[in-house]
């Protein structure tokens, strides 16, 4: 079936480092025939790019710890544990993101970078797409340090936690965001996998190579 849409109507109702655009469309019906004007307000923000970093010598992920104002009215605890994120810049591929933001978020480079898979988080309000990858990394030593951009309000504490812990924790409803979730579901099935194939690197201590050198190359589990 043809999957036509007519955009009958664009404008913009707010722009600020986000925007909100007004839209009048119909759209071909199961049946065949076109449907009935509509019309619908989206949120419209770039892409983003987010990495769970894990430590394969440790069986360890790193989660980070900040304030959201996401959360703010549904929780009573809007400071949330997530994975390293952030928004892909014009001219960025998803892995070149995901590595400045594990840099600036965390202090970390990446020996190898994962794709995990790609969606869209709030279809029917949001235009955002999440690339989400998985990051080889040493987690010696970052558990309680701070790190973040400063000028961007970014105060971001690092915890590092054994594989089963953060199992427990996202059983327990305290990992309550989709990234980390996902991330973290994805671990689960195909750790073992990874473990044995990244089983030579494993007691070899820090990662060596670089992260843009992991980037051209982000082949590996799907």
């Amino acid at each position: 079936m043809d999957r036509k849409v007519e955009e009958l109507e664009r404008s913009q109702g707010y722009q600020g480092f986000y925007r909100l655009e007004q839209l009048r469309l119909r759209h071909r019906l199961f049946s065949g025939a076109m449907g009935p004007a509509i019309s619908r307000e989206l949120f419209v923000r770039p892409a983003a790019a987010c990495v769970l970093p894990y430590d394969i010598a440790s069986d360890s992920v790193v989660l980070l710890e900040q304030f959201r104002v996401g959360a703010l009215d549904k929780s009573a605890n809007p400071w949330l544990l997530e994975v390293v994120a952030g928004l892909i810049d014009a001219g960025e591929q998803p892995q070149q993101t995901a590595c400045r933001e594990a840099q600036e978020e965390a202090g970390l480079v990446f020996s190898g970078l994962l794709p995990v898979l790609d969606y869209y988080p709030s279809p029917g309000g949001s235009n955002e797409y999440v690339h989400l990858f998985l990051g080889l990394c040493d987690s010696t030593g970052l558990h309680g340090q701070v790190h973040g951009m400063a000028d961007e309000g970014e105060y971001i504490r690092l915890q590092v936690v054994d594989f089963a812990g953060a199992l427990d924790m996202l059983a327990q409803g305290r990992i309550n965001n989709a990234a980390a979730i996902i991330c973290l579901q994805w671990l689960a099935l195909n750790r073992a996998r990874l473990r044995e194939e990244y089983a030579s690197q494993i007691g070899q201590g820090a990662c060596s190579s670089s992260c843009s050198n992991s980037a051209a190359g982000t082949g590996g589990l799907k």
